[in-house]
């Protein structure tokens, strides 16, 4: 029987026991290079300023990052879920408000073309959306409907060729630089959700208009803006999948949606622990390093240990996500569980630098304040309870 040599296969290189693949590291490995170098000099000064940084957007685009997880016809690069969300994580780590960007432009402004646009708007938009000749947006939130998606309010009726749209909607992550925004409006009141579709809406047309978004805690080197729809007209063939099924349509996304930020939140966590694990080792207190005191060892090993589950939790998300499995489950519980130890993880760093953490003097303030979107968006952290428990229960 002949036996297999290291000439004839390579076994992938492992990394935490993760098994990421030569592909996967390498893409690992760019994204950290560009954003220590690229992103972070900059996160302190679009956060303090309130300012989406156009250059760095550039930047992403020419890396081809948002192409990552789409086929090489469109203009991705296929590397799959996990690969995409190793990206979010790395940027992440320095500047949520960048990796969510990236997160929201391919999550939610790209993936629901890709999945349920057909051909013709899956190549008249992807490729584009892939390139970055503008950026993607997704309206699910209004005024008077947030977790509530079922109670959307905007309307789509059909006229001729045309579907006729009136409503708002709010909290739209790329708003402002968004060629297209992918959208929910009722067409049929009597069905309830079931009568709820969803669209493709061009920049540009008559009738719509942007908002200023408020300012925000956190992620404010993040762009947004409301969505303001007065009888604006787009075509009947930019319907998002059949009518009827958008409130279906607009699930499944945020599904796939909660993995990236469940790699966005873990990149904030890891972050703060890496922040903290270093001004530990360097600062000195009652005659030795606080890395040596046990109430700060015992911070750190805390945060090193769950920011290790976080990974695996996001990672199998995504692989679930890649191998056409059921994810939602997982998804839920990657999101839920990482955008919760952000929450921890940038609190504790806070402790561990003491007054220094409270100023703005150290970044992880800021990650503390880019934290709190983690357990809001995609979904709540009640909402993410409630779809674990229905799960486990066996209750649709």
């Amino acid at each position: 029987m002949r036996t297999a040599t290291h000439a004839q296969y390579t076994l992938p290189r492992l990394e935490h026991g993760l098994e990421l693949s030569n592909d996967q590291l390498a893409i690992r490995d760019m994204v950290r290079e560009f954003a220590v170098e690229e992103v972070a000099p900059l996160a302190h000064e679009i956060d303090e300023n309130h300012r989406f940084p156009v250059e760095t957007w550039k930047r992403i685009v020419e890396l081809g990052l948002p192409g990552i997880p789409f086929p090489e016809h469109l203009g991705g690069s296929d590397q799959g879920t996990l690969a995409y969300c190793l990206a979010v994580e790395e940027i992440s780590k320095v500047c949520g408000s960048t990796g969510l960007t990236l997160a929201a432009h391919v999550s939610l402004g790209t993936y629901p073309i890709f999945a349920w646009g057909g051909d013709k708007l899956r190549n008249a938009y992807v490729p584009k959306l892939i390139a970055g000749e503008y950026m993607g947006a997704y309206g699910l939130t209004e005024p008077g409907a947030g977790s509530d998606s079922g109670g959307t309010r905007t309307t789509a009726v059909l006229d001729g060729d045309s579907y006729v749209l009136n409503g708002r909607k709010c909290f739209c992550t790329n708003a402002n630089h968004a060629g297209t925004v992918i959208i929910t409006a009722v067409t049929d009141k009597s069905l309830g959700p079931k009568g709820i579709s969803a669209f493709v809406v061009p920049r540009g047309i008559a009738g719509y208009h942007l908002e200023k978004g408020e300012k925000k805690l956190g992620m404010r080197g993040s762009d947004w803006a409301s969505l303001v729809f007065e009888d604006a007209r787009i075509p009947r063939d930019h319907l998002l999948g059949p009518e009827g099924e958008g409130f279906k349509t607009f699930m499944k996304t945020l599904e796939g949606g909660r993995i990236s930020i469940g790699a966005l939140g873990l990149g904030i966590a890891e972050g703060a622990y890496e922040c903290a694990l270093k001004y530990a080792q360097e600062r000195e207190a009652f005659g030795k390093k606080l890395s040596d005191q046990q109430a700060v060892g015992f911070k750190l090993a805390n945060m090193a240990m769950e920011c290790e589950i976080g990974k695996h939790l996001v990672y199998h998300a995504a692989r679930l996500k890649d191998a056409g499995k059921s994810y939602g489950k997982e998804a839920s519980m990657a999101k839920l569980y990482t955008s919760e130890l952000a929450m921890r993880c940038t609190y504790e760093a806070i402790q561990i630098y003491g007054g220094y953490g409270y100023s703005r003097e150290y970044p992880v303030e800021r990650m503390w304040r880019d934290a709190k979107l983690c357990t809001i968006g995609e979904g709540t952290s009640e909402v993410q309870r409630m779809i674990i428990a229905r799960s486990v229960i066996g209750r649709k």
